[in-house]
């Protein structure tokens, strides 16, 4: 059950985020643009949590992890936040230069592409993977729960900030959101293949 809830959020993250790719400048994703502005642009209690997807921040956080998966000799999760982290910046900077899209109209605005927003996929990425390796050593469902929820929570609040602060529009944010839980998923599960193949194989030599 578990596994089929993974693959079919993961095939709604794919299609959905698609959906944006090809259809971003079409009407109804203009009035959601629109209407997501509206909403948020300026708030700045939000916009402060852009402060934890930005690059530095999110550096740091992805070496300590790096630095205690070594210590827990779990050299399979060096490579899995490597891809998730690294990676997914890789892949985020390939897809806005293919776009090409523009960002929103503000007074030195910054020179990159808009589409997907990089803090948003990579904050998914990073949040998430913090999560599942925190929940992996923690045997504790309760704290674990909270855990998920505290990843969730900041990865929404971190998108929204790029909306309240004029960087992305509504779609660029909805887009990281995908492709980013869309490359999580695939790692996640690349991850617990290996770990069951190389269970198995132990066994057999036992």
């Amino acid at each position: 059950m578990k596994d089929f809830i993974r693959v079919s959020t993961a095939a709604i993250a794919l299609i959905g985020f698609l959906l944006l790719f090809f259809n971003f400048s079409n009407d109804t994703m203009v009035a959601f643009d629109k209407w997501a502005s509206e909403m948020f642009l300026g708030i700045k209690e939000i916009n402060f949590f852009s402060l934890f997807g930005d690059p530095w921040f999110v550096i740091m956080v992805s070496l300590i992890l790096l630095v205690f998966l070594f210590l827990k000799k779990n050299y399979r999760g060096l490579i899995f936040v490597l891809i998730t982290v690294a990676g997914g910046a890789f892949l985020n900077n390939a897809i806005k230069e293919y776009v090409a899209r523009v960002r929103p109209e503000l007074p030195h605005q910054l020179t990159s592409y808009s589409f997907p927003s990089g803090h948003a996929m990579i904050s998914i990425l990073y949040l998430f993977t913090v999560a599942y390796f925190a929940s992996e050593y923690i045997d504790d469902r309760k704290k674990s729960v909270v855990i998920w929820i505290v990843a969730s929570v900041l990865t929404i609040l971190i998108g929204l900030s790029r909306i309240a602060g004029n960087h992305h529009y509504g779609t660029d944010v909805v887009a990281g959101w995908a492709i980013g839980y869309f490359l999580f998923m695939v790692v996640v599960y690349w991850y617990e293949y290996l770990n069951r193949s190389l269970r198995k194989r132990s066994k057999r030599y036992e």
